[in-house]
Parts: C-alpha cells; sequence; structure tokens
C-alpha cells in the first residue's frame, strides 16, 4: 500500500491549516514527522483518517493511487489505516479485551455471517502474544478501556490495538508523550516489529529525538507553516535536537509569513 498526500489544503472553522502538504508513506517505511507546535503535524493526522472536524480545501489523499477524501473514517480504517491518538479516551464499562476483539472483528470480517470466524479463546491466546511482546500487566485486559490508566499505559495501549488490527499504513500522533525512558523504547521497538513482521508503514508524529533513537526511521519530515518544509535522514533530527526549530525559522521566515 502507498499513502500519497498532494498538495493538501485544509482548514478548521474557516482558518487554514495546512498549505500544500505532500507526503508520501509507503508500507514498510518508517517515517517520522517533526515540527514546533501549531506547524499543522496533528491536523494532518486527524485529516488523513477524516476527522469531520476538518474541511479539505483541495489536493488530495490517495491510497494506492485511488482518493479517499470522500470516505468515512471507518472506511479508511477498513481498508488498511490505523490512527493512535495522542490523546486516547476512556470508556468505562468496556473491558480492554473486549474492546480490542470487537475492532479485530469488525475490521476483519465485513460480513456479519463472518464475524464468529475467531473464537474467544484463539483471540485471547492472540492478545497474549501481543501483550507480552509491548510488556505489558496481562491483567490490563480485564480493565475498563483506559480508565485509571498511567499516561504509558494508554499509549502502550494504542499500540497494542496496532498490533491486534495490524494496519497497512499506521500514523502514531506524539504516542511517545507522557512516557518515561522504558516506556519510550517499548513502544518505539513495538513500532518497529510490527513493521517488520507485517510490513506495515508508519508516519510517526512527535517533538522529539529520543523516540528516534530506537525507531530508527527511514526518512524525517519537518512541518513548518502547513507544509512540510525539509525532508532526510534522521541526521536531520539530530540538528533539530541540537539547534531546536529557530533554525527553521531563519530559513523560512515566520510560519504565517
Amino acid at each position: 500500500m502507498e499513502l500519497k498526500i498532494v498538495d493538501l489544503y485544509a482548514s478548521v472553522e474557516g482558518r487554514q491549516i495546512l498549505k500544500g502538504v505532500n507526503l508520501t508513506v509507503r508500507e514498510g517505511e518508517i517515517h517520522s514527522l517533526m515540527g514546533p507546535n501549531g506547524s499543522g503535524k496533528s491536523t494532518l493526522a486527524s485529516i488523513i483518517m477524516g476527522h469531520p472536524k476538518y474541511t479539505v480545501d483541495s489536493g488530495d489523499i490517495l491510497l494506492d493511487g485511488e482518493s479517499i477524501v470522500d470516505l468515512s473514517p471507518d472506511e479508511r480504517a477498513r481498508r488498511g489505516l490505523f490512527l493512535a491518538f495522542q490523546y486516547p479516551v476512556e470508556i468505562s464499562g468496556v473491558t480492554l479485551a473486549n474492546f480490542l476483539r470487537r475492532a479485530y472483528i469488525n475490521m476483519k470480517y465485513s460480513r456479519e455471517a463472518d464475524k464468529s470466524k475467531i473464537s474467544v479463546p484463539e483471540f485471547q491466546k492472540l492478545l497474549r502474544e501481543k501483550i507480552e511482546m509491548l510488556k505489558l500487566d496481562p491483567s490490563i485486559a480485564r480493565r475498563y478501556l483506559n480508565e485509571g490508566f498511567s499516561g504509558g499505559e494508554k499509549k502502550r495501549c494504542e499500540i497494542l490495538q496496532m498490533a491486534i488490527l495490524s494496519p497497512r499504513i499506521a500514523i502514531l500522533d506524539e504516542t511517545d508523550s507522557g512516557l518515561d525512558i522504558d516506556g519510550v523504547k517499548i513502544v518505539a521497538e513495538g513500532v518497529r516489529t510490527i513493521s517488520q513482521k507485517t510490513g506495515m508503514g508508519a508516519l510517526v508524529i512527535t517533538h522529539y529525538q529520543r523516540i528516534l533513537n530506537y525507531l530508527k526511521p527511514d526518512i524525517v519530515h519537518v512541518m513548518y507553516g502547513g507544509r512540510i518544509v525539509e525532508t532526510g535522514a534522521q541526521e536531520l533530527a539530530h540538528l533539530l535536537e541540537e539547534k531546536g526549530y529557530s533554525v527553521i525559522e531563519q530559513k523560512y521566515g515566520p510560519p504565517n509569513g
């Protein structure tokens, strides 16, 4: 699968946020997207997944050459897209295990007649394997979704969901925020392992170099003023860590200039 963003302009409540974004992520590739606050990173993630709050003014979002701009978030997910949220929501009364099993069934089996194809024991075995991979306490599967979870548990459970659903392209919106050093390493290694085993492509949105040390992205992009202004290898992230985003502003001027 290839996710291609073509000259994308987008707005929220009449204010234009994205101003000509061009980006291509293919299966098996890990991309990092960096940039200062307000540059449009999270907006891009939401628009790729079809959040109704945002309006695509012009340009296109293509999956294997086919436009998905008019598809619902559910339809985009069925075609292989996944978004790990920056702020995962809590759902009281629904255990993590039940949530993941229902999500798995809905994504894998579109016909109602097929939705009993994976038994409860089969799914539990799959869930245990993924929980062990992410070094989570097995008891977390019995807890209500994200209720009382630490910030690190919430983020690792987003990666657990990704591991269960096996998307073809995943967007991770600041999944490293709120994680301690061990959590960052576990999440990064989880993403890389899933990518290597399944061929999943990933777009990892982050402010910090630290997760990239473990993630080892193939390509690093810098977003500024609503568009991608720099693309390079991991050395680009090292430069930003050392010099800050002032080097980007010096080169391109004020973001709204």
